[in-house]
């Protein structure tokens, strides 16, 4: 992954939730985002996705600029496979329906298509003999392998992944970090926030440090963990592993 953030700003109202964003990474597999709760992060991958724009500033992702106008994002968010904090699974239909339902309606696929990659999907994370259960009777560990699956049945260019475990119990949160894990170990490309200090020290290949709207400092592999630069990271981490 080719990554250039250049001056990105945005802002809901009168509060400023990115300033003066800028980033380049070259030839980087894993961007892992940390920071305290509000200082942009999510704001960050939602631009990534496409799924809001900038207000000002430019995003290039490969050698291709983002184009913030509404025909051309629903191009990129095709190519892009996003997973939420809360799964975003529809409550009525099946898990083997979650993933049909964007194969078929979104990307074009026929019915046999569809099927055959949905499937696949399910059995790369171990739940086909869960394909017929709806959202309410899965652990919410096996909700979120769903949400994943969906993100990869459409053989994405990038994964984006918004705190995928903040609602899950240890278990199921080791059970989701395993998967991505795996997804790295694959060699696919892909942006992680998270709280999970461990395992963003353990998989990023590099890690940007987002506080108040600003990347306060980023750096290559566990840099950040082994000696922060700026007296903000090393505060954070002090707090957050502390115990």
């Amino acid at each position: 992954m080719e990554l250039h953030l250049d001056s990105v700003n945005r802002q809901f109202g009168a509060q400023r939730v990115l300033e003066n964003v800028s980033l380049h990474l070259e030839k980087t597999q894993s961007l892992v985002l940390i920071g305290p709760s509000g200082g942009g992060k999510s704001t960050l991958l939602r631009i990534l996705a496409g799924l809001i724009a900038p207000d000002s500033g430019s995003v290039s992702v490969d050698g291709e600029r983002l184009i913030f106008d509404e025909p051309k994002l629903r191009a990129w968010r095709r190519t892009i496979g996003v997973v939420f904090q809360a799964c975003n699974l529809f409550p009525h239909l099946t898990a083997l329906e979650n993933i049909l339902l964007p194969l078929e309606k979104v990307h074009g696929f026929s019915r046999e298509q569809a099927e055959d990659a949905a499937l696949a999907a399910l059995r790369r994370f171990k739940l086909e003999s869960h394909a017929m259960k709806k959202p309410a009777a899965l652990s919410g560990g096996q909700q979120q392998r769903v949400a994943i699956a969906r993100a990869i049945a459409i053989k994405p260019r990038l994964l984006l992944f918004d705190e995928p475990t903040s609602a899950l119990d240890p278990e199921m949160t080791a059970e989701v970090l395993a998967v991505i894990e795996e997804l790295k170990q694959e060699g696919r490309d892909f942006v992680l926030v998270t709280h999970e200090m461990g395992f963003a020290r353990h998989v990023a290949d590099h890690v940007a440090f987002l506080a108040a709207g600003k990347i306060v400092e980023s750096a290559p592999g566990d840099g950040i963990f082994e000696s922060p630069q700026a007296a903000q990271t090393r505060d954070f981490l002090a707090k957050i592993l502390r115990y």
